[in-house]
């Protein structure tokens, strides 16, 4: 039978609808992330194009910077999926008196800027915290961690950790206790359950959050900026390239090395665990 004319301008209509609807989405991803990144390429190609890139790669302090800082994300990432796996499992599979201001608890560090939670570093392990005055009250020695790597760690452990326990517990409610209960009639010990069933069923979850964890790690500036007495992360030395020695084409540089990593981070995980939860599916 031959289409109305009404029928005819449906298409029409949807796809206007669409454009419509998707300006906004266009006007952020515009203004918001691809004419900053052009900037700051095309700053790069008037300071030195690709010489600078390599420059940045190569020189020992850059390159020092770029390791220290992918290193410290990865370690904060990785502690904090072993932690939050742990804690996330047993909050989404128990009910005790208490829970809820546990979790909100655990996830009200999510509310604080880097600048405090860097100040409660320094308040629990700077020279006057808390723990070196019971170091030095017990055995006469001041432990001090923060302004240096260790209390960096700690800072950007208190902020990651729940981020990935939110994940795990909506993904642990998830999780089919019929599959658990059959591997354990197959004769599969509480460890082989763990491997085989519930670390399977929470691994979208874990390089999920884990990707967001290390690209908010790798990015994170007030926290250091706020304990920079001994660091030397990326962050750090953008800041100090663009507003101490006002070399513009190198921050521009560092911003867009440091961009790619956390964007190309972001989208592999993305990848990943589609394809991952394809599978699970299958």
């Amino acid at each position: 039978m031959p289409r109305s004319a009404k029928d005819q301008t449906m298409p029409f209509t949807n796809k206007r609808r669409a454009a419509l609807m998707g300006l906004p989405m266009g006007a952020v991803l515009l203004a918001f992330f691809l004419l900053p990144m052009a900037r700051l390429i095309l700053e790069t190609g008037s300071e030195g194009g690709l010489r600078l890139y390599w420059d940045a790669l190569t020189s020992a302090r850059y390159a020092t910077s770029l390791f220290y800082t992918t290193a410290l994300s990865a370690a904060v990432t990785l502690v904090s999926l072993a932690l939050s796996g742990v804690v996330g499992v047993f909050l989404a599979r128990n009910t005790f008196p208490g829970k809820r201001l546990l979790v909100s608890m655990l996830t009200f560090p999510l509310a604080f800027p880097g600048v405090v939670v860097g100040f409660m570093v320094i308040l629990w392990a700077g020279r006057q915290g808390l723990l070196g005055q019971l170091t030095k009250a017990l055995t006469g020695d001041k432990i001090v961690l923060a302004y240096s790597m260790t209390g960096l760690f700690l800072g950007y452990l208190y902020f990651s950790i729940p981020r990935v326990v939110t994940a795990v517990m909506a993904a642990a409610k998830k999780i089919d206790r019929e599959l658990e209960e059959a591997a354990r009639s197959l004769g599969a010990s509480p460890r082989l359950v763990i491997r085989d069933v519930i670390i399977p069923a929470l691994t979208p979850a874990f390089i999920s959050s884990g990707a967001i964890c290390f690209a908010t790690s790798m990015g994170a500036f007030g926290t250091a900026f706020t304990l920079a007495t001994n660091i030397d992360v990326l962050p750090i030395t953008i800041y100090t390239e663009f507003t101490l020695s006002a070399n513009i084409g190198m921050a521009a540089c560092l911003s867009v090395i440091l961009g790619t990593i956390t964007w190309a981070t972001l989208f592999a995980a993305r990848i990943v665990a589609r394809e991952d939860s394809i599978g699970a599916a299958g």
